[in-house]
């Protein structure tokens, strides 16, 4: 049997940023030579949550062209830690290369789809977040059927959610700060209105997936690690890790669609 072919992700010509004039060639390249581990790290943590056919090597080449991107574009002026200001533009790269890549099967991407829309309909008629017994049952599924279905969708969690609470040196949040130079007034309110809605959407969760969100996207712990620390296998906190994003999905998109409803 032959042997997966491997992804193979754009990094040619079409993939090179253009530089600006707000940092000189000089300081770039220092910038960049001071960070390439930063892109190794992001890389080899992403890669982990991807299918073996999407080389590390590839996720590592379009990083460093978003570190180059970002060194180009940033200025000091701006208050933000570089290291702050091009995580966001280096894992933006990594995933934009992965859903230009497609690598996901059209039945993984519909099994998530009924899964969102399972927990979204269980929700709005039992006035409550469902259990994973409740899912099951509305799709229909036994329980080791679904438990197979929430570890294949995993594999589609490759930018779920990013840490809320950090600060940067002048205590503003990062989240705030880490966006684009280009991004106007309007921009910055949608962003600071979506943070509140995540928010608020992670405090409705259950008592443990919220422990498990906060200790897997802000302590940066393993799966592993998370496990002994709540008294679960690893498996069992990859399944409601991924029960967890799939509730915080079908939530943020109902909370956006009420005020079309209203209008």
């Amino acid at each position: 049997m032959n042997a997966p072919r491997k992804a193979r992700m754009r990094t040619g010509e079409d993939a090179v940023p253009v530089l600006t004039p707000q940092a000189s060639y000089l300081d770039r390249d220092q910038l960049v030579i001071a960070h390439v581990g930063l892109v190794k790290a992001m890389a080899h943590r992403l890669a982990q949550r991807l299918p073996a056919q999407v080389e590390m090597t590839d996720l590592i080449s379009v990083g460093v062209m978003g570190l180059i991107d970002a060194a180009g574009r940033y200025r000091p002026s701006m208050g933000v830690p570089f290291d702050a200001f091009a995580r966001r533009r280096v894992q933006g790269a990594m995933l934009d290369a992965l859903r230009d890549l497609d690598w996901a099967p059209r039945s993984l991407r519909r099994m998530r789809r009924e899964l969102d829309g399972a927990v979204a309909k269980l929700r709005a008629e039992l006035k409550r977040e469902p259990t994973e017994d409740e899912v099951a049952g509305h799709m229909q599924m036994s329980p080791a059927e679904y438990g197979k279905a929430i570890d294949q969708v995993r594999t589609l969690e490759v930018g779920a959610i990013r840490q809320l609470d950090a600060t940067g040196e002048d205590g503003q949040p990062l989240l705030e700060l880490c966006i684009d130079v280009e991004e106007g007034p309007d921009a910055q309110l949608e962003r600071k209105e979506l943070r509140a809605l995540l928010a608020q959407a992670i405090l409705e969760l259950p008592e443990r997936e919220r422990q498990i969100l906060a200790l897997y996207y802000e302590e940066e712990m393993t799966m592993a690690e998370i496990g002994a620390v709540i008294g679960v296998c690893e498996s069992r906190v990859s399944q409601l890790r991924s029960l967890a994003l799939s509730r915080l999905r079908s939530s943020l998109k109902a909370r956006l669609r009420a005020p079309e409803a209203q209008a």
